[in-house]
């Protein structure tokens, strides 16, 4: 756990780090802390997976089970443990309170009320609670990828809304300067595995109920959420980017 009084000043670090390639990135941010881990759910994290296994195969990695994902989404989940010969923590909304929220407002209550109150339940409760056992976490952001919430992600940050109680999480986002591109070229050079939803025309994939394909032209966070106000595409895993 980290020392409450050892809280660093992360601004430096940024400005020294964003302009090196996300490789270096990782290898600081492993070399910096020995309780870190990534978390993973999309083609983004899985590229972090494949460079930080070359440098530190001992990773820790954990995925998010809602109990909404596509079957497609588990599969995948299997197909990287299985590639890399990695343990993924997969961690799951407590019972009782899903059991609750369906109980008083059935399935799909997202969709006339809006998403964060699913999301609190199902995705923010067992973050929070899984990133209580590290001191830093690794994230697959890009800034292209939301103009309205991701705009301005850096490559590394003091993420106080997860964070203990007087003490720092840190948060590094290595491919904060990569675009959905420069994502894909790696993946199709390094045969690295994606969700088999991607060649469905899914883009950024989430929950089932959640998550529809995108047309041509518009933006990979259309196919999230549809139905609520574009610029807060955000589920709450990186409230830091809304809540200033």
């Amino acid at each position: 756990m980290s020392n409450p009084a050892a809280t660093i000043n992360l601004t430096d670090i940024d400005k020294e780090l964003s302009s090196q390639s996300p490789q270096d990135i990782l290898r600081h941010a492993l070399e910096a802390h020995d309780n870190i881990a990534i978390s993973f759910s999309g083609a983004e994290d899985v590229v972090l997976i494949d460079m930080a296994h070359k440098i530190r195969p001992d990773l820790q990695v954990f995925s998010l089970d809602t109990g909404r994902l596509h079957a497609e989404t588990y599969r995948f989940i299997e197909k990287v443990r299985s590639h890399y010969g990695i343990e993924i923590d997969v961690v799951m909304p407590e019972a009782a309170k899903v059991e609750a929220l369906v109980k008083a407002k059935g399935l799909f209550s997202f969709y006339k009320d809006d998403h964060k109150e699913c999301c609190g339940i199902r995705k923010i409760a067992p973050l929070r609670k899984q990133l209580l056992s590290v001191d830093a976490w690794i994230t697959g952001q890009r800034r292209d990828q939301s103009p309205g919430t991701r705009a301005a992600v850096p490559v590394i940050q003091d993420d106080k809304a997860f964070a203990r109680p007087n003490e720092q999480l840190t948060k590094y986002n290595p491919l904060a300067n990569w675009t959905s591109q420069q994502v894909w070229d790696y993946i199709r050079a390094n045969n690295v595995p994606f969700n088999e939803l991607h060649d469905r025309g899914y883009i950024s994939i989430g929950c089932e109920p959640c998550t529809r394909p995108t047309g041509p032209g518009q933006h990979e966070r259309e196919g999230r959420w549809w139905w609520e106000e574009a610029t807060k595409k955000e589920c709450g895993l990186h409230a830091v980017n809304i809540d200033k």
